[in-house]
């Protein structure tokens, strides 16, 4: 690239007062059109493929261009060889997006080989089908939440630190000869192409046969260029960190099917968050993208093809073919290369948060650097009472609406697998609280007691996950989700209890009266335990005969919806479509817990006969057909009116009560 003796200088200045490795600005370079591409084309891609950091190459060799028709992606076959891409193991999972030039023209991205063929055969994704990533439409990270705005502060001190800089290299070169000019401009040009002044060491043979063409100095600078070949299957494949088996199985039922996982270290996993706001990425060096970001991260690592400014364009591929995201960017480290039978797989760690990945297309993956995506800190402490141990987590996640549920209740499902080496027979107590504009008062907070003889783990996140999703679907709007803050105790021990008997001290009673019921329960392999329980008759209720449930929170008062689900027949459901979500919430925040006493009116007594059960679903289904032919607005309930609230009493026990028992008491007028 040409240079006149006024913009050396200028870049001179520049690249000299920022004191970084590689420029912080970089423009494309020039593009190869996909029209122009021709078969025996012969090229060069770029990849990192160990700790080094340095940008190796190989040769490629132009099979021909291929299209399948409208909107298919066009694409373009090649293939390498040599003595260094053999010793590697060929193109493998972990180089997509490396960058493929040809006669200092960029072709395209390495996206993809061939799944159990040959790994010296790949396809490359034109440069022209992944440059429109950046223009397309972006309308997440649309979220409310008031935050500082650190990175336009650091911005604004980097800026000043670099105007004074400027000024006192300026009086510096104001100082030299133009001898001193002209040799200082050829040491940075040569900088910027990736010359060393020290005499160049012997090339691989590869690498000779290819001609060894180097990008433009904009095209592929130079100390950190890398490359990743695109995934031969087409399975996702995500690195994580601070997942043990456990918590990787259960990752593994809850994402997409045929999604891969490597466990492995991050440079953010046991250390605080670290965000890098003035990284600068080139062509070839590798890149991360994140869902989940701290003690426990997952993402996926490639290569970038191309900057323009602070847009980048990478992978060749998509990573997950989400369209519009709102995920982290990461630098990343290369560990090494494993060479499989037919396909092997480039090893990397996701690093520092270095900006925000918006787009994630068939084509690629693209994003901005120094600008961040919305996301929601979570901090959970889990101890175990049989181990006597404890541990706090922390974690980033990333505000994708279709993912926060589920990873929300991942990670802190493989913090309690974490701490306590076993979950099965195992007791847990779960507090989470949710900083929410979706529930009045701004906070959701929930408490219950679980046990399970399988995996008490995966049933104590059940509530959160049902929050967390109860919130992300908001219909009226965007939810703002603030914060997610997790208590859990873990017991080895089964902490259940049966309920035996509920006797009153009076058996007639008015309107009003409180009755107190002394309730028998029996511990799991312990002595039975007399509970005093009160309960207040209700003011409106009818003289005659009140039948009461004495039960565990957790039980459900068999009603006529049930039975009409036990007939087989369809369950009117009008309310429910009805309900916004802070209704929702509400009733989950209300919800009896397992480890409470209920007493409660309750249905008639259970049918003595089958006569009797037909007779009732017949009275359910009327009401339901009823129900049906009302409009909206005139609309019936089978429940009763779904605003007036339950007539209990509760008592909280040390146990999760496994049954109900009934009671009755006459009412006099």
């Amino acid at each position: 690239m040409r240079y006149s003796l006024k913009r050396l200088a200028a870049a001179s200045l520049f690249a000299l007062a920022i004191n970084f490795h590689a420029p912080a600005i970089h423009a494309m370079p020039p593009i190869l059109p996909y029209s122009e591409v021709t078969a025996g084309m012969q090229g060069t891609a770029y990849t990192v493929l160990d700790t080094s950091g340095e940008i190796r190459t190989f040769p490629v060799e132009i099979l021909g261009a291929m299209e399948g028709g409208k909107g298919s992606q066009r694409m373009i076959m090649a293939r390498t060889s040599g003595d260094f891409i053999e010793h590697v193991g060929g193109v493998m999972q972990g180089m997509s997006g490396s960058p493929v030039y040809v006669d200092g023209r960029l072709v395209g991205a390495l996206a993809a080989g061939l799944k159990d063929l040959s790994p010296y055969t790949f396809f490359i994704t034109p440069i022209e089908d992944m440059t429109p990533l950046w223009t397309m439409p972006d309308k997440k990270n649309q979220t409310t939440i008031n935050t500082v705005d650190v990175v336009k502060a650091v911005e604004e001190r980097k800026k000043a630190k670099e105007k004074e800089q400027l000024r006192e290299r300026e009086k510096a070169v104001a100082k030299m000869t133009r001898a001193e000019r002209e040799a200082e401009w050829r040491d940075m040009i040569a900088a910027l192409k990736g010359e060393k002044k020290e005499p160049a060491e012997e090339k691989p043979a590869d690498e000779a046969a290819a001609g060894d063409k180097t990008p433009s100095d904009a095209d592929v600078p130079p100390e950190k260029k890398e490359t990743d070949t695109a995934e031969p299957e087409e399975k996702a494949y995500f690195f994580t960190s601070g997942f043990n088996t456990a918590g990787l199985r259960y990752l593994q039922d809850k994402l997409p099917a045929d999604t891969s996982f490597l466990p492995l270290a991050a440079s953010g996993a046991n250390t605080k968050i670290h965000t890098r706001y003035d990284a600068a990425l080139t062509a070839g060096q590798p890149v991360g993208v994140a869902l989940v970001y701290g003690d426990f991260s997952i993402g996926a690592t490639g290569t970038v093809t191309a900057v323009d400014g602070k847009k980048i364009v990478a992978f060749g591929h998509s990573f997950m073919h989400k369209g519009n995201v709102n995920y982290f960017m990461t630098d990343a480290d290369v560990i090494g290369t494993i060479a499989g039978q037919s396909n092997g797989v480039k090893i990397a760690n996701i690093g520092s948060i270095i900006g925000r990945v918006n787009q994630d297309r068939e084509t690629g993956v693209a994003g901005i650097l120094g600008t961040f995506p919305t996301s929601v800190p979570v901090r959970i402490h889990v101890r175990d009472k049989a181990l006597n141990t404890e541990e706090t987590f922390g974690a980033q996640i990333a505000y994708d609406e279709d993912f926060l549920p589920i990873l929300s209740g991942s990670i802190t499902y493989a913090a309690m697998s974490r701490v306590s080496d076993a979950l099965g027979s195992s007791t847990a107590r779960i507090r989470f609280a949710i900083r929410t504009n979706a529930y009045e008062g701004g906070v959701f907070e929930r408490r219950n007691m679980y046990y399970s003889t399988a995996d008490v783990g995966q049933v104590a996140v059940a509530e959160l996950l049902q929050a967390m999703n109860t919130i992300v679907t908001n219909a009226e709007e965007e939810s703002d989700i603030v914060d997610v803050d997790v208590d859990v105790e873990l017991d080895g021990e089964r902490q259940t209890a049966l309920l035996v008997s509920a006797t009153p001290d009076k058996t007639t009673v008015k309107p009003g009266d409180t009755v107190t019921f002394q309730t028998k329960i029996h511990p799991y392999r312990k002595a039975e335990e007399t509970l005093s329980i009160p309960y207040r008759v209700p003011k409106t209720q009818p003289p005659g005969t009140l039948n009461l449930d004495i039960r565990g929170g957790g039980f459900v008062p068999v009603n006529p919806m049930m039975l009409l689900a036990q007939a087989g027949l369809e369950i009117p459901d009008d309310e429910e479509h009805f309900k916004t979500t802070e209704d929702k919430l509400r009733e989950l925040a209300e919800k009896g817990q397992n480890n409470e006493i209920i007493i409660a009116p309750g249905a008639a007594p259970a049918p003595t006969s089958d006569k009797e059960m037909k007779k009732r679903m017949r009275e359910a289904a009327k009401a339901s057909e009823r129900a049906a032919k009302q409009a909206p607005e005139k609309r019936v309930t089978l429940l009763g009116d779904p605003k007036k609230k339950e007539e209990k009493e509760k008592f909280f026990a040390p146990y999760v009560i496994e049954n109900v028992i009934h009671a009755t008491l006459k009412v006099e007028g």
